[in-house]
This record gives structure tokens, sequence and C-alpha cells, in this order.
């Protein structure tokens, strides 16, 4: 049986994670209205993944006999006006996930908890790649994205990202 505090903190994971992939189709659909159809891609990729993280979270709480709860998905905060906006607003949104991520596995680690820290182990890993690729999608665009020629090439080159579902074993 999970710790009570652990299994409402993954349970909040849960409803993170399916805001995150909310905020990301918010992101797809704004790139899409600007014909930025590499962009939308990225993020609409990124969607799925956010979905796909929720629901291992989901089958870690039901294989562990915890129940689920899920609470209404807020509308995305993000106020989008410019090309850059999602770029930034989703880094942020990241360091934000790993925090939270982070504050489960202290919660693990305080009851030890090893399964779930050996759970959470994937996904601390995975934010690391996840604020990467944010910052350099940022660094992309700073360097890139005022030029004509070099936007394009950077859509073409997000155009290219194609889905991979997670390959954790629960």
């Amino acid at each position: 049986m999970l710790n009570e505090k652990v299994a409402s903190l993954l349970n909040t994971q849960v409803n993170k994670e399916f805001y995150s992939a909310y905020l990301y189709l918010h992101f797809s659909n704004f790139y899409s209205e600007l014909g930025l159809d590499g962009f939308s891609n990225w993020y609409m990729i990124q969607a799925q993944e956010e979905r796909d993280h929720a629901m291992l979270f989901v089958k870690y709480l039901q294989n562990n006999g915890a129940p689920v709860v899920y609470e209404a998905i807020d509308k995305p905060a993000a106020d989008l006006k410019d090309k850059m906006d999602p770029l930034t607003a989703g880094l942020e949104h990241e360091k934000y996930v790993t925090s939270l991520i982070h504050t489960i596995y202290e919660a693990a680690y305080e009851t030890r908890d090893f399964r779930t820290m050996q759970f959470l182990d994937w996904f601390v890993k995975e934010q690391g790649e996840e604020e990467t690729n944010a910052s350099d999608l940022v660094k992309k665009m700073e360097l890139f994205g005022s030029d004509s020629k070099g936007l394009y090439m950077l859509d073409s080159q997000l155009g290219g990202r194609v889905y991979s579902a997670p390959s954790l074993v629960l």
C-alpha cells in the first residue's frame, strides 16, 4: 500500500500531466494559426507524451491499490502573442513539473517507499531531457527566429519529429 501523502501527490501529478498535455495542445494550436506547422507538430507530440506520462502515473496507482482521482483540467493560462511565448512558457512549465516530481520523490524518500522512488527515477531523467529540449528550442528561436530562412529551416526540422511512446516498465 502506498503512503497516503505519496498517493495524494501521485494523484495530483496525474492531473498536472494532463494539464501539461492541454497546455501543449494550446501551444500547438497557436503555432498552427501562425502557419508554423513544424512547431505545431512538435507541441502536438509533446501533448501526446504528457498524456502518456499521466497514464503511467494512473497505472502505477492502480498497480499499487491506490484510487485514482481525476480533477478538472484548468484552461491554459499562457497568454500567447509572439512566436517566442510558447517556448519560454514551455521551459518554465517544465521546470515547474520537475519541482513537482522532486516533491513526490522527497515524500517517497521520507516514507522509505523505494518502489515509488524507483518508479520516479525515470521521470527525474525524463524531466532533465524535457528541460534541455525546451531550453534548446528557446536558444534556437533566439538565434534563427528573426530570420525568415532560419525560421523556415527550424520549422522544417521540428516538423520531422515523430511520436515515440515511453518504454517505462511498471
